[in-house]
C-alpha cells in the first residue's frame, strides 16, 4: 500500500523518529498508526531520536583512504569527549568514511539536497513521463516517487549500508546512539579522487596553446 507524506509527517512529529523511519514503520505496520508508534518504540528509534535534540560539539574527524587512489575525510560528532574514544564510536566513524568512499553520497541528507541538482532532475523526470505518454495529472505524484528514491541513492544518511544493505546509514547513528546513551551526527564529509578535474585544465592549456601556435 502507499504511505502518504502526510501520514509520515505525523508520525514524525508524533515520535521524533526520522523521516525514513516513520515510512518503514507505516510499512510494516500495514498504515495502522498504533502499531507504526510501537514499532518505532520497539526498536528504539523514537528513544534515539530525542538523543538528538541534544547539542554535539565533541566527537572526531576520521578518515578512509581506499588503494592512494581515494580519500574520504567525515566529522562525526557526539556529545563528550569520553564517547569520542569509545571503542564502537571509532568503529561507527571508520565504518561511515568506508561507506562514503563506496557509496559516492552527494548529500549528507534529503533536507540538504541542492535546489539547483532537484530542479534539474524534476526536469528531466517529467519529460522522461511525458515521452513515455503518462497522464497529465499522474506526472507530479510519479516524480515525487521518484524524488524520494532519488534521496536513498544519493543522501549519505537514506543510504543502504554497504556492509549490512538491511540498514540505513541513518540507522547506524540510531545504533551507535543507543549504545553509547548520547546524541551522535554525521556533521559533514568529503570525498577526494585522485586526478580529478586534472584532464580538464589539460585540455584548456592543450587550447590554449593551440591558439599561440596559430594552430
Amino acid at each position: 500500500m502507499g504511505i502518504s507524506a502526510k501520514e509520515v509527517k505525523e508520525l514524525r512529529e508524533q515520535t521524533g523518529a526520522g523521516m525514513m523511519d516513520c515510512k518503514k514503520a507505516l510499512t510494516e505496520s500495514g498504515g495502522d498508526f498504533e502499531k507504526a508508534v510501537d514499532f518505532l518504540r520497539t526498536k528504539g528509534l523514537a528513544a534515539a531520536q530525542k538523543k538528538q535534540s541534544r547539542i554535539a560539539a565533541e566527537g572526531t574527524i576520521g578518515s578512509y583512504i581506499h588503494g592512494g587512489k581515494i580519500g574520504v575525510m567525515v566529522e562525526v560528532n557526539c556529545e563528550t569527549d569520553f564517547v569520542a574514544k569509545n571503542a564502537d564510536f571509532k568503529q561507527f566513524v571508520k565504518d561511515v568514511a568506508m561507506h562514503v568512499a563506496a557509496a559516492d553520497p552527494k548529500f549528507l541528507k534529503e533536507e540538504n539536497m541542492d535546489q539547483n541538482y532537484l530542479n534539474r532532475e524534476v526536469e528531466i523526470y517529467t519529460a522522461q513521463l511525458k515521452e513515455q505518454g503518462k497522464p497529465e495529472k499522474m506526472i507530479p505524484k510519479i516524480v515525487e516517487g521518484k524524488l524520494g528514491k532519488l534521496a536513498e541513492e544519493v543522501c549519505l544518511y537514506h543510504q543502504k549500508f554497504i556492509k549490512d544493505t538491511d540498514k540505513t546509514i541513518n540507522d547506524l547513528v540510531n545504533d551507535i546512539t543507543l549504545k553509547v546513551g548520547e546524541k551522535v551526527a554525521i556533521r559533514r564529509f568529503v570525498k577526494y579522487n585522485l586526478g580529478e578535474g586534472i584532464e580538464k585544465r589539460q585540455d584548456n592549456l592543450a587550447e590554449e596553446v593551440a591558439k599561440m601556435s596559430g594552430k
